[in-house]
């Protein structure tokens, strides 16, 4: 269930109704390759979601990463799609990683980042694992 957006009541529902919607996206489009539990291919060179999300949207470039990787950003999914889903990946796989003033993504936030294609993932994500370390953030 998506948490941590100041919902009660029957609102809830909604959540969880949200929440299924999300993870079925992620079931259909990631799951090939990052796995139903989000832990990954290490011999295929897939890095695990479980555990280090979070600490990627502590900063901006992280944050920017996880919608411009090619997985996402040539998804077949809209933009609010996207933004649902991710926010459900978090909450899934890394919600002990989470920054304690996390600001979901929302569907403007998808598309003005997608709207900027990655040109070097590997080399992306190295910068971004460096920036990580260099803040005492462990990531694979």
């Amino acid at each position: 269930m998506v948490t941590g957006l100041g919902l009660a009541g029957p609102a809830q529902a909604v959540d969880a109704a949200e929440a299924g919607k999300a993870r079925y996206q992620y079931i259909l489009n990631c799951a090939g390759c990052h796995q139903a539990d989000g832990s990954g291919a290490k011999s295929g060179g897939v890095p695990t979601l479980r555990g280090q999300l979070g600490h990627f949207v502590s900063i901006p470039e992280g944050r920017a990463f996880l919608v411009q990787v090619p997985g996402t950003s040539n998804s077949p999914l809209k933009d609010g799609e996207i933004a649902r889903m991710l926010n459900w990946m978090l909450q899934a796989f890394s919600a002990e990683t989470l920054p304690a003033a996390l600001e979901p993504y929302t569907e403007a936030e998808v598309t003005r980042l997608r709207n900027a294609p990655l040109t070097d993932v590997s080399a992306t994500r190295r910068a971004i694992v460096t920036q990580l370390a260099e803040r005492g953030l462990r990531v694979e």
